[in-house]
C-alpha cells in the first residue's frame, strides 16, 4: 500500500492501477471510497474481499460525466414521469452527495448489483474523484473504504489504519467536506423513495421533484442499496443513544465517553446533578467529551461525526454515550448512522 498525493503523477498511477483491476482508495466529498473498475468482475470481487462485505449488499458505481450514465443505467426503460424527475435531479443535484437507484444495463456485472435488476449510480462532487474516474475506466465501483460494518473513513489515515495492504494506493485528498455518505434515492418503483438518508437532505430533493417516500420498514426492499443493514457504521467501542433530556442527566463516569450535539447540551450536562465538577473557566476535561458542533450546526455536525467517532474509538473507553440530533437536514443522516451504530451494541 502506498499513499499518493493528488498530483497529476499520483492520479496517473492510481488510474493505471484501477484500469489493471487493482483497488484504489480515494477521497470524495462524503467519505473515502474503495474503488475498483465497475465492469471488471475480478476488481469487484477484490472489493468485497478487502472489506469483508457480504455479496448481497450492492455497490455504488461512480461516474464523472453525465454522458456515462446510459452506459450503466437503462434510462429508456423508466416511465416518463420518473425520467423527468431523473433529468431534474441530474441537472440540479449532480455532481453531489446523491446516489440514484435505476434500472441497470445488462453489461453491468451482477456482482456490482448483488444480482438485482437495478444499479446504484453517483456523480461525486470532488475534483480528485472526478479526475481519477475520467483517467481510469469512467465507471468506478466504490463503497466506503473501511471494513464492512465499521466507521466510514473521512481521512486517508483512517483508510490506512483500517484496510492497510488491502489496497494498492490511497490518494490523500485531506478530510472529506460533508462527512456522511450520500443519500440513496430509488427511482425504479412508483414514487421516489429514500433508501438511505445522507448528504443531500430530503427537503432539498423535495424542493426539486416533490414529495418522496421515506426509508422502507419492510425487509422486501431492504438490500436494494448500500447502508440498509440495521447494524452498520459502528465503532468497535459500544455506543448508546440518548435524547437531550436524558443525556444532560447522565452521571459522569471516567471510563465512558460523551458525544454531545452542541455547546448548550454540554453546558446543561456540566451543570446537572450527575456531574461531579464545578463549572469554572479552567475546567478542561475534554479527552473523553466531544461536541459535534459548538453552535448546533447540522452540516458541521455531519462533517465531524465519523472523525470524532474514530477518535473516541481509540482512547480505551468502555462505552460512547451519544446524543440524538435534530432530525432535519443532514440531521436525519447523522441519526441514521448513530442508530445503526447503537444497534450493534444492542445486539452484542
Amino acid at each position: 500500500m502506498h499513499i499518493l498525493a493528488p498530483s497529476d503523477e499520483g492520479l496517473r498511477k492510481a488510474a493505471e492501477a484501477l484500469t489493471a483491476g487493482l483497488l484504489v482508495a480515494f477521497p470524495t466529498e462524503t467519505v473515502y471510497g474503495l474503488g475498483g473498475d465497475g465492469f471488471n468482475r475480478h476488481a469487484l470481487a477484490r472489493i468485497f474481499a478487502a472489506k469483508g462485505r457480504p455479496r448481497f449488499d450492492p455497490l455504488i458505481i461512480h461516474i464523472a460525466a453525465l454522458d456515462s450514465l446510459e452506459r450503466i443505467a437503462a434510462i429508456a426503460s423508466l416511465e416518463l414521469t420518473l425520467r423527468n424527475k431523473l433529468d431534474l435531479l441530474c441537472a440540479r443535484l449532480w455532481p453531489g452527495p446523491l446516489t440514484l437507484i435505476l434500472p441497470k444495463q445488462p453489461e453491468v456485472p451482477d456482482l456490482a448489483t448483488s444480482g438485482l435488476p437495478t444499479v446504484a449510480v453517483r456523480f461525486p462532487d470532488h475534483q480528485v474523484a472526478q479526475q481519477l474516474i475520467r483517467l481510469s475506466t469512467g465507471a468506478v465501483a466504490a463503497p466506503s473504504a473501511n471494513p464492512f460494518g465499521y466507521l466510514s473513513p473521512t481521512r486517508a489515515e483512517h483508510v490506512q489504519e483500517q484496510l492497510g495492504d488491502q489496497v494498492t494506493f490511497i490518494i490523500d485528498g485531506g478530510p472529506c467536506g460533508i462527512g456522511v455518505e450520500s443519500t440513496v434515492l430509488d427511482l425504479t418503483a412508483g414514487s421516489p423513495r429514500i433508501l438511505r438518508p445522507g448528504g443531500t437532505p430530503r427537503e432539498r430533493i423535495e424542493e426539486i421533484i416533490g414529495a418522496v417516500e421515506g426509508p422502507p420498514v419492510d425487509s422486501v426492499r431492504m438490500f436494494h442499496s448500500p447502508g440498509q443493514l440495521k447494524s452498520h457504521y459502528a465503532p468497535r467501542t459500544g455506543l448508546t443513544l440518548h435524547r437531550r433530556e436524558e443525556m444532560i442527566l447522565l452521571p459522569y463516569e471516567p471510563s465512558e465517553a460523551y458525544l454531545f450535539f452542541d455547546r448548550s447540551s454540554w453546558d446543561a450536562w456540566v451543570q446537572g446533578p450527575g456531574h461531579p465538577y464545578e463549572v469554572e473557566p479552567g475546567w478542561t476535561e475534554t479527552s473523553r467529551i466531544r461536541l459535534l458542533s459548538e453552535r448546533g450546526n447540522l452540516d458541521e455536525a455531519a462533517t465531524r461525526l465519523f472523525d470524532t467517532l474514530h477518535e473516541l474509538d481509540t482512547i480505551g473507553v468502555s462505552v460512547i454515550r451519544a446524543q440524538w440530533v435534530p432530525d432535519a437536514g443532514r440531521g436525519a443522516a447523522i441519526n441514521d448512522r448513530l442508530s445503526r451504530a447503537a444497534a450493534r451494541t444492542q445486539a452484542s
